[in-house]
């Protein structure tokens, strides 16, 4: 192990509990005190489980492929979300913001991304940004969000999270979650 790791995984351990906190997810704001009913999994891995070292920096980076069932009919559009609400900031780093999907659509993946809208990422990028918890900050969840709105896909491009999170409101007909998690050390 060389230096810089070790300081790097000491700064992990030392800033362990600071946490963001998953009070503060979208699902918190669009969806509160409604239940998960879409249904979200991957053939990357599964809930609860740690995601593929290929969604990570220590691997290409792409984010996984997302299906999702159980999309009601009177949804007009889908606005998909991963944040990490362990990362050790104020509100949960954005990995990942893709909306404009059709309702009709069956999932989600990194070349099918590029056919709808890519939002902002908290590193200010449009597109998907690789888990890279920091080395020895323990485990972080990564939450995969759906939301089913009633609002067409006629939102411009390179949207943040929290312009979307205002347009959205009040307009999610149902939403579901997938969870995977990574740690490095």
């Amino acid at each position: 192990m060389n230096i810089v790791h070790e300081v790097s995984v000491a700064a992990g351990h030392a800033i362990q509990a600071i946490r963001a906190g998953s009070d503060k997810l979208a699902s918190h704001r669009l969806a509160e005190g409604m239940p998960p009913s879409v249904d979200v999994r991957s053939v990357a891995f599964e809930a609860g489980t740690p995601l593929p070292i290929s969604c990570s920096v220590d691997g290409v980076g792409a984010p996984p492929a997302l299906a999702f069932g159980g999309v009601p009919e009177t949804a007009a559009s889908l606005l998909v979300v991963c944040e990490d609400p362990d990362a050790p900031f104020l509100e949960p780093f954005v990995h990942w913001v893709v909306y404009g999907i059709p309702h009709s659509a069956l999932g989600i993946d990194a070349q099918t991304q590029h056919d709808y809208r890519l939002g902002e990422n908290s590193k200010s990028e449009i597109g998907f940004t690789p888990a890279a918890p920091p080395p020895g900050h323990g485990v972080h969840h990564y939450h995969f969000q759906v939301f089913a709105l009633d609002l067409p896909p006629e939102l411009g491009e390179s949207r943040k999270l929290d312009e979307l999170v205002g347009w959205a409101k009040g307009h999610v007909c149902a939403w579901g979650e997938l969870v995977g998690t990574y740690e490095r050390e």
